[in-house]
């Protein structure tokens, strides 16, 4: 399958090790002096090392890959000890990834853990700060240099792929999903589309894991009260796929919704 997993950049790479740390999956060695991705297996793709890296030879490319497997993943981190198990969930749960943090504190309890002190909320260094869940409060402010068009965006990550479904600025929410392109063929995004909502972008055509954003949608739903839904989309026949995956997502998380679509044409009009 397709999918997103690390990739190290030899001519970069010092072999200093800082990345270890920050891979508590088991997936970098180091290997004759330079990191070293050992199994697709025990890659998530979520890059949680690419910080860790002083030289920036850690990358994340799409390519063809074994699937991630959560079981072969914690035979490494139960032998790891402890700390790498919290580690480990913590990483899984900041990213959102619920599926597979669930695969974990079902596989600790199978082998006798206590599952509430490994779950227990700690601050950890793991993962990378921009996947952090933040709401955002836009003010009423007059932007400081004149011309300058004040930011509708209420809350961080946006893209689907890091979005953490359990964030509780999806509580009571208006929700905006936006195709990639859209912002960019259609000016007025913010004022027409963005002011008020919480939104979460992708690619229906070009990103590679779409069953995990099913997935990722369905926990939304499933966790929090949503007020409303729109989707704004481009008018190229791919992009009909962004529909097709929140009735997916809500038909997997039982709901039914009245759902909003907006179309924008290449040449940035609403259709």
């Amino acid at each position: 399958m397709k999918r997103q997993i690390i990739k190290i950049v030899e001519e970069k790479c010092t072999g200093c090790a800082a990345c270890i740390p920050g891979c508590p999956e088991g997936a970098l060695q180091i290997i004759d002096g330079k990191a070293r991705l050992v199994s697709d297996l025990f890659c998530d793709g979520l890059g949680a090392c690419l910080g860790t890296c002083p030289e920036g030879a850690i990358e994340v490319e799409e390519r063809e890959a074994e699937p991630y497997n959560e079981a072969i993943v914690m035979e490494n981190i139960i032998a790891a000890g402890e700390n790498t198990i919290k580690a480990h969930l913590h990483h899984l749960k900041s990213h959102g990834e619920m599926t597979y943090y669930n695969q974990a504190v079902a596989i600790l309890k199978e082998q006798g853990f206590d599952i509430d002190d490994l779950t227990k909320e700690e601050t950890m260094a793991c993962g990378c700060p921009g996947t952090h869940a933040r709401k955002i409060e836009q003010g009423e402010n007059t932007p400081e240099h004149s011309g300058d068009v004040q930011s509708q965006l209420r809350q961080w990550p946006v893209q689907l792929t890091l979005l953490n479904p359990a964030a509780e600025y999806f509580e009571n929410a208006d929700l905006l999903i936006s195709a990639d392109c859209v912002p960019y063929a259609f000016g007025d995004f913010h004022r027409r589309f963005l002011k008020g909502k919480v939104v979460i972008t992708f690619c229906p055509k070009l990103d590679a894991d779409l069953e995990r954003y099913i997935d990722k949608l369905s926990q939304i739903f499933t966790l929090h009260r949503i007020n409303s839904v729109t989707i704004v989309r481009m008018e190229v026949p791919c992009c009909g796929g962004t529909e097709i995956l929140l009735q997916r997502a809500l038909e997997r998380a039982g709901k039914m919704h009245f759902v909003k679509v907006n179309v924008i044409s290449v040449d940035g009009k609403i259709i």
